[in-house]
């Protein structure tokens, strides 16, 4: 069961009162210059050269990512998450009530490990496969920062 980890898990509460339009913006706006920073900076650690073809070229735009940057895995790990634990949900191999607020705050919260889970996967599996370099080259101390970098 995923309930004791509910506490540690980071959440947004919804507001008290009505917020101004004005307000969204300025948070729209935060948000977005911190995704376009993301997406500029580097991963530290990784060999420049190691390959010059990138599989996912075509899929960035769909993937909001951005090789080679923080950005790498963009929300794929997240929809990824979200699309397996509706699966589960419609095929009845896992049981949830939309009408309880304790299921819904579960189920949330199922989604955010998974992302997790699956971001920190994704990102060793790239490790994994050399498309930072070989490993041999990159080191297992420059492979464990550029997994941490991905998955932080």
């Amino acid at each position: 069961t995923i309930r004791p980890l509910v506490p540690f898990l980071p959440t947004v509460e919804s507001p008290k009162t009505k917020v101004l339009v004005d307000d969204r913006l300025k948070h729209m706006l935060v948000a977005a210059v911190i995704v376009c920073s993301m997406s500029n900076l580097p991963l530290y650690g990784i060999v420049r050269e190691s390959s010059p073809n990138d599989p996912f070229y075509h899929m960035r735009v769909i993937l909001a990512s951005n090789r080679g940057t923080l950005m790498e895995l963009g929300v794929s790990p997240i929809v990824s998450a979200g699309m397996v634990l509706q699966l589960l949900v419609g095929s009845r191999m896992m049981h949830f009530n939309q009408n309880a607020a304790q299921d819904r705050v579960l189920f949330q919260a199922a989604e955010k490990i998974c992302g997790i889970l699956f971001t920190f996967v994704c990102s060793a599996a790239y490790v994994a496969s050399g498309m930072y370099g070989p490993l041999s080259a990159i080191g297992n101390g420059n492979a464990a920062l550029i997994v941490l970098q991905l998955t932080g």
